[in-house]
């Protein structure tokens, strides 16, 4: 080989080196198996971004430090004194449980967090201090709750209620759950579970024994088990549903129910009604709601059964979390997602609204028809929807919509059996009717016979 060859090889050789992508031995996986607590992603909170941002108390590293919150901290103090004292504790002791959990903890977060271990430690202790004495606190009688800062103060209460559900404000559940067996360590005790659930009590609607038993990773996770039901199973995508109004116009009678997860919606419909359309008895419950004692009366007629939604201020804000949580942590089980699409379907207009709010299937506390109707739409917004647990509802609804006789029977209903009085009046007509004809016609050709 020449003098000119070696000279090309060498600089092939170097410049090869040069393109070798140095990969550190250390390099840490993108997101740990313990993850659990997320950064609200940026095309969720472009579309409001106070909704998912703490306005009294920051809890956990991402809000750590923000001046706008920095009045709570004194609060943490005061509580972490009295927490000590009133159980004779050291921070020694209570630090070293955290400094044991540190690396999991850590690990807890998407993002990892930027303190120091002492800076990160104390951090963590005075938080979860803090939220177990304020639930230790909250499960007191209530004589004793009247003098707290927090407690006593029901506007204050609430606010920091809901700051404790945000998703980019949690500490992992563990932590809480093992400092409060520290200090609480005698069977007598409620466990910390059930004090969080009377915590967080206007969230928790009635479930089934078992739900009660689920892994809980943080706050915002606990909420959202309130309202799923033992069974969902995500079947399929909805890619059309008529709206309530459509639905109304078409024999659907829309059922408020209270002693059922708000997830847990049913649609009802007799076989017989489905295979003999015109057996619809809609029109004579209309004017006669006597009938609806009668068994046989009240299964022919199709029937939407949906939990009661309650619309209020905090609405938005705790389940804009919920959909962020699940977006990030459960996509093949966005169970509450897919019901915010599903009521976004229903929900057009405030026709929709005023249709639901008389069925008594949604309470407005808003105040306003259209207000709630701009809220549902605009909580679907950059939501993604793998599969939803509604299509086989979705389905069967429009199924019932498109059926010609449906919607016949259903402006039979409307336009001539509305109510008691219009049905007489329709009676009396049909009677005068065929008296008429009986007159001109029919009797003559009896005489003649």
């Amino acid at each position: 080989m020449d003098r000119a060859d070696a000279n090309h090889v060498s600089k092939k050789e170097l410049k090869g080196k040069e393109l070798v992508i140095d990969i550190p031995p250390d390099l840490e996986p993108a997101q740990w198996p313990e993850c659990c607590i997320y950064r609200v992603p940026k095309k969720l909170r472009r579309v409001n971004k106070y909704a998912y941002t703490p306005k009294l108390i920051s809890i956990g590293p991402f809000h750590h430090g923000n001046e706008d919150l920095r009045e709570m901290e004194k609060q943490k103090l005061r509580y972490f004194k009295d927490f000590c004292s009133k159980y004779s504790k050291s921070q020694e002791d209570l630090a070293s449980i955290v400094t044991e959990k540190e690396l999991q903890i850590r690990h807890s977060y998407a993002e990892a967090p930027k303190q120091g271990k002492n800076q990160f430690v104390r951090m963590i202790l005075l938080d979860a201090i803090f939220i177990i004495e304020l639930v230790v606190r909250n499960s007191e009688k209530p004589e004793e709750e009247q003098d707290d800062h927090i407690l006593g103060k029901p506007w204050l209460r609430n606010a920091i209620e809901l700051d404790l559900i945000l998703l980019e404000n949690q500490l992992p559940f563990f932590i809480l759950d093992d400092l409060y067996k520290f200090v609480f360590n005698d069977s007598s005790y409620v466990p910390f579970l059930k004090l969080c659930r009377i915590y967080f009590s206007c969230y928790d609607k009635k479930q089934p024994k078992s739900n009660r038993n689920r892994e809980v990773k943080h706050f915002t996770d606990l909420v959202r088990y309130f309202h799923i039901p033992e069974k969902l199973k995500p079947p399929g995508k909805i890619k059309h549903l008529y709206c309530a109004t459509k639905l109304d116009e078409a024999g659907v009678k829309f059922k408020a129910v209270q002693e059922r997860s708000l997830l847990d919606i049913k649609f009802r419909k007799d076989r017989c009604l489905e295979r003999c359309p015109f057996f619809n008895c809609s029109w004579l419950l209309n004017c006669l709601p006597c009938m609806k004692c009668v068994p046989c009366f009240e299964q022919m007629q199709p029937f939407l059964e949906l939990p009661v939604f309650e619309v209020g201020d905090a609405t938005e804000c705790v389940f804009r979390n919920l959909m962020a949580l699940e977006q990030c942590h459960y996509p093949k089980q966005a169970y509450i997602s897919s019901y915010i699409l599903l009521l976004d379907y229903l929900i057009n207009t405030e026709k929709d609204v005023d249709l639901l709010v008389e069925r008594k299937a949604i309470v407005n506390r808003l105040g306003s028809d259209e207000a709630v109707a701009k809220l549902v739409n605009k909580l679907g917004h950059q939501i993604v929807e793998c599969k939803s647990c509604y299509f086989d509802l979705s389905e069967m609804l429009n199924g019932h919509y498109e059926n010609f006789w449906n919607r016949n029977m259903a402006s039979l209903t409307t336009v001539y059996f509305r109510d008691i009085w219009r049905g007489t009046a329709t009676v009396v007509g049909l009677m005068v009717l065929f008296l008429t004809i009986w007159n001109i016609f029919l009797r003559h050709y009896v005489k003649f016979k």
